[in-house]
């Protein structure tokens, strides 16, 4: 299963909590596990809280942890730190799913990061297992 988000910035956080929590429900799954992930070299899967503040706060530490310029891989395409917080961070995780339900904390989301938008089309894969 996969949707898709597009993205209007170069560092942008997206929810997409609503949209895997609606293929676990179709899927039947009583308890099982869930696997969200972005098949993008310059994106991330995270889990937290998604607060405007913290949001914006993740948007800055992100675009102030690996500031562009310097590296190699820029000599290329210039898009060398997104390419690596891709692969500090992710590109998935997996979610217990118990009784039908992501078993997420209370503040938790499922967080699309994007690191080299704008994109008008991004795939998330979206996998329900049963155990």
């Amino acid at each position: 299963m996969e949707f898709f988000v597009s993205t209007k910035k170069k560092v942008e956080l997206i929810d997409i909590t609503e949209q895997v929590e609606g293929f676990v429900e179709r899927s039947g799954v009583k308890t099982g596990a869930c696997l969200v992930y972005a098949p993008h070299a310059t994106a991330a899967v995270i889990i937290n809280e998604f607060e405007p503040n913290l949001q914006s706060d993740f948007e800055r530490v992100f675009e102030k942890m690996l500031p562009g310029g310097g590296y190699m891989h820029d000599k290329i395409d210039d898009n060398a730190s997104a390419h690596l917080l891709s692969g500090i961070l992710g590109s998935g995780r997996t979610i217990p799913v118990q009784d039908g339900r992501l078993a997420l904390g209370t503040w938790q989301r499922i967080i699309f990061c994007e690191f080299d938008g704008p994109r008008a089309k991004r795939d998330i894969t979206v996998t329900v297992m049963k155990v």
